[in-house]
């Protein structure tokens, strides 16, 4: 049976497109799925891993649609699957938490994702593969990979609780109003996600990500929940903290389209 590292370069995937056991998810942009994409790759869009419903449309969607998915792409636990997008790593993120949520940890992130794929000169296949679709139960096993406002709430005065926020700094200290409320999480750190990216390796991971985490307090004895407007830069951001090892790391899928729309919620300002 394949297994893979959490991050997978071009290279290494190379060398094991043929396994059989392998399924290669594609979270591009469907126009570019079609015209290249990783041989054997099958497509996904990302809508189909958000509730997308106002208020909050990037919250978890219901077990049956996950269900869905899951049954549709032929993921179960005896699978190896490598995620990868166009865009760095977002939707590819959110796959990956989705999945941790599922109990199906078996997964792998084509560092960089199509980008270096396609600018280093690897082969791409054009077309729509058929995934091979299986009926499979799956439930919530992993919750805690998961976290809540109500959770959230009860951490805020906790030492070693960490909100980890991926929105831009303008986001954050309340100057750019993307809710009914601006600012942020009370003693939240802000670390936006593309600071992660390293736009001189065709949006790899960053290879001094760690040490950029710890000096922002980051570390990894901490438990951290990481949001932004709806989890999908905090799925990146979520997805880096498990490459680099992270093993109490969860997501706020409510994020600030939930905190910054209720009149209750403890909120601060500036930077």
């Amino acid at each position: 049976m394949t297994t893979l590292p959490r991050l997978i370069e071009p290279s290494e995937l190379e060398a094991h497109l043929k396994d059989d056991n392998l399924v290669i998810v594609d979270l591009c942009n469907q126009s570019l799925y079609q015209q290249k994409h990783v041989p054997g790759a099958v497509h996904l869009s990302g809508n189909n891993l958000v509730a997308g419903t106002a208020p909050v449309p990037g919250a978890c969607p219901s077990i049956e649609q996950l269900k869905a998915v899951t049954n549709h792409l032929g993921i179960d636990s005896s699978k190896q699957v490598v995620v990868y997008d166009d865009e760095g790593g977002g939707w590819a993120g959110r796959l990956g938490w989705t999945l941790d949520l599922l109990g199906l940890t078996n997964w792998s992130y084509l560092n960089g994702g199509i980008v270096p794929w396609i600018k280093e000169g690897f082969i791409t296949e054009a077309g729509v593969i058929g995934p091979a679709s299986i009926e499979a139960d799956v439930h919530f096993a992993k919750p805690d990979t998961r976290i809540t406002l109500e959770q959230i709430l009860a951490l805020l005065d906790d030492a070693d609780f960490a909100v980890w926020d991926a929105r831009s700094p303008s986001e954050y200290s309340g100057d750019m109003v993307r809710a009914a409320r601006a600012g942020h999480i009370p003693g939240a750190i802000n670390l936006e996600w593309t600071q992660l990216m390293d736009q001189d390796k065709n949006l790899r991971l960053r290879a001094d990500a760690q040490n950029i985490l710890d000096n922002h307090g980051l570390t990894k004895d901490k438990h951290i929940a990481t949001h932004c407007q709806s989890h999908h830069r905090s799925s990146f951001t979520y997805m880096v903290a498990r490459i680099l090892g992270y093993e109490n790391i969860c997501g706020y899928d409510g994020s600030w389209a939930e905190w910054g729309n209720l009149d209750e919620t403890p909120i601060e300002l500036g930077l």
